[in-house]
């Protein structure tokens, strides 16, 4: 039964160094042959621990050798398995793009300082979420200058940090 405990520690010893220096131990157990997240330190880690500390507990209430050792091998590749199936949902979790100026383009925006007639001004948009100020350039089609406050519609993109903009056009009832 000791050597079963020692087995749980070693194994939760390994889960926590994995946790605190992360991949420098998956790198060095990467073999083009085996697959990376079969044998991860997270899937070891996992075996090793639950397996030990399965064999322990089934030879702490009296099973003999004989069965301790499958018990702890059931409850070791259980818990690798869910290591690995783990890792893997992790590791595939796809995330939403960085917000980029041309996202602005089509957007209404509001004039924080404001846009000359020939030069720039700043306007602040709303891009998922996110809230950027741009640089802004009236576009070719309005020539007279847009005061802070005015609610815009950006209408192109000059460079990375600047966007050309147009006044919005608003009904009246």
């Amino acid at each position: 039964m000791t050597l079963f405990l020692v087995l749980g520690f070693v194994g939760l010893g390994i889960i926590a160094l994995a946790l605190l220096v992360g991949d420098v131990f998956d790198g060095m157990l990467d073999l083009d042959v085996l697959d990376g997240d079969v044998f991860s330190t997270a899937a070891i880690g996992g075996f090793l621990s639950a397996g030990g500390f399965g064999a322990a507990i089934a030879g702490g209430v009296g099973a003999p050798l004989i069965v301790s050792l499958p018990v702890g091998a059931v409850a070791g590749v259980a818990m690798a398995w869910f290591a690995i199936w783990l890792t893997r949902l992790l590791k595939d979790d796809a995330t939403d793009a960085t917000p980029t100026t041309g996202d602005a383009v089509g957007r209404e925006a509001t004039v924080v300082t404001a846009v000359p007639a020939d030069g720039f001004g700043t306007v602040r948009v709303r891009i998922g979420g996110h809230e950027r100020r741009l640089n802004a350039r009236l576009d070719s089609d309005h020539p007279m200058a847009i005061e802070a406050g005015t609610a815009v519609h950006v209408t192109g993109i000059l460079s990375p940090t600047a966007v050309s903009v147009a006044p919005v056009w608003r009904e009246l009832n």
